[in-house]
């Protein structure tokens, strides 16, 4: 089995303005500093957010929407090409003003009220999503771990 090995080539960091789409921001910054592989993690808050389930039955997101303030507790992802371009692959973990947790993977129409952003570009073997008609995603082509 071969397991590649990675190297934190930068870091970008700095933060995305108030009323900004996190989806596509973060797609902006990666595309602008031509990272094609990386981590993203951020905190902030939002003014609503849009995230989503993955039904592995039906092969299909499901959105869920935030309509009032939320905070970013955790947003944690990737980058690697998908249709040879730079594509993000994010998580959000969010708060309600009572505490309460809300999760999904992050959709485009998530605005935010203030998001500090960082994001290591590794170094190594590019990691490319393909299609993978068991799951219905798109995954990382290539050798599994185990």
């Amino acid at each position: 089995m071969v397991r590649s090995s990675y190297h934190i080539k930068r870091t970008v960091m700095g933060q995305l303005p108030f009323g900004a789409d996190l989806y596509n921001g973060l797609t902006q910054i990666v595309q602008e500093e031509n990272i094609s592989l990386g981590r993203i993690t951020a905190l902030g808050a939002t003014t609503f957010a849009k995230v989503a389930f993955y039904s592995q039955s039906e092969k299909k997101y499901l959105p869920l929407e935030f309509p009032s303030p939320m905070e970013i507790l955790s947003c944690f992802g990737n980058v690697s090409l998908r249709d040879a371009k730079p594509f993000v692959h994010v998580h959000l973990v969010l708060s309600d003003i009572e505490g309460k947790t809300f999760s999904g993977h992050l959709l485009p129409d998530t605005i935010l009220f203030a998001c500090e952003v960082f994001i290591d570009e590794f170094e190594g073997e590019q990691r490319v999503r393909e299609y993978d008609e068991r799951t219905g995603l798109y995954l990382w082509k290539g050798e599994c771990l185990l």
